[in-house]
This record gives C-alpha cells, structure tokens and sequence, in this order.
C-alpha cells in the first residue's frame, strides 16, 4: 500500500511546554537517547557481542528569545513535554522528557536588525510516550 502522503506530520504543529507552560517562541525541538553498548570478547566466539549499558538523553531546542526565562531558570531541572498534533495526521503523540538540565546558557548574542535567536541544548534522564500515534 502507497504512502498517504496527507498522514505525514509536519512540524508546524509542534509544541514545547516546560513544567506544563506552552514555549510559544520555540520553533525547533530534538531529543534523543543513546545507549551505552559494552563489547564482550568470549572465548570460542569470533564475534565481538554487545551488553546494553546505561543510556544517555541528549537535546536542543532554539526560537527566538522573548524573555529572560531560561536565564532566571538557570540549571536548575525541569519537566519538558514535545507534543506533535498535525490534524491530518493518524492523532497526536507527547513525549515527555523527565529531568531536564540545559547544558550552556546564552547570556548575550544578537546583531543590530535582527531578531534574536536562542539555542539551548539540554540533557535529560528518562522519558515517557503519553501519547503514540497509531495507524487507524
């Protein structure tokens, strides 16, 4: 079966909250997690095997800047929940992101006539699905 090309979700429709307040001025969200693999030489084996090991949560988020917030917040840890809801889409999906700490703040950059931008990369510890999305 084709593709319906109407279900694909843009990202448009993304929105960030953090500790359950919508992040208007954010346009860019990724999040993602990596594991830890262990090599395992055994003997007899002529294939080097793998042992899942901790896992890391790794992200950025950027828009413009609009207030001092994440400078006020500043490394302190908080909640951040990505929710996806393109109305064509087969529903709506929420991540939530447990235990955020940004990585850097940005005290100072911008260019007279420009808008100012703001990137903040983060890490997290664990995460949950609150809402997948599934084919109809």
């Amino acid at each position: 079966m084709a593709l319906d090309a109407s279900r694909v979700i843009l990202g448009t429709y993304g929105q960030v909250f953090i500790d359950g307040v919508w992040q208007t001025n954010v346009n860019h969200l990724e999040a993602k997690v990596a594991v830890e693999k262990r090599e395992l030489n055994l003997s007899g084996d002529d294939w080097v095997r793998h042992k899942k090991g901790p896992k890391k949560g790794t992200g950025t988020m950027s828009g413009f800047k609009v207030t001092s917030g994440m400078l006020q917040r500043g490394f302190n840890k908080f909640e951040l929940v990505s929710k996806l809801a393109d109305p064509e889409s087969y529903g709506h999906e929420r991540v939530r992101l447990k235990n955020v700490m940004v990585d850097e703040l940005q005290l100072a950059n911008w260019t007279s006539g420009e808008e100012v931008k703001e990137e903040i990369p983060f890490t997290f510890e664990g995460y949950e699905l609150l809402d997948p999305i599934v084919e109809d």
